[in-house]
């Protein structure tokens, strides 16, 4: 039986693949990119690219394991993001090309209007693990 360490291990290594992976579909150096393992898994990326409506403020894709991909306007520390576009896919972890056209799509004021997603199931760290399981670099 795996330790709940050995879980957490893999779910970083491979959450760290996987945002590698969208970072290098959106474009964006792995140094504007971080995550967080906490009591929500969380990803952040700073974009380089700017919202035609808001072409002063920096814009950020951001995600975690609840409530998936968002485009937001980068705020200070403790304010909530803006949130310009949710994904509005079916899983919590989708292509990294499909996260790169939704983030295209936005930018480009093509974005959908789709609420926050609500994901059928709540996919649980195991789960979630395992989906990111094919990002862990050997």
């Amino acid at each position: 039986m795996d330790s709940p360490a050995a879980g957490l291990t893999e779910l970083s290594r491979g959450l760290a693949g996987y945002l590698r992976a969208v970072a290098e579909a959106v474009g964006v150096p792995a140094e504007a990119t971080s995550f967080e393992l906490s009591d929500t898994a969380t990803a952040y990326l700073g974009l380089t690219r700017r919202w035609p409506t808001r072409p002063g403020e920096d814009l950020m894709l951001v995600w975690s394991e609840g409530s998936g991909w968002a485009v937001a306007v980068e705020t200070g520390p403790g304010e909530t993001p803006m949130v310009l576009a949710w994904f509005a896919g079916d899983d919590v972890v989708p292509e990294p090309a499909d996260v790169a056209r939704f983030v295209t799509g936005v930018i480009a004021a093509d974005r959908s209007d789709a609420p926050r997603p609500v994901f059928a199931v709540d996919v649980g760290r195991n789960e979630l693990a395992a989906r990111l399981a094919r990002y862990v670099e050997p």
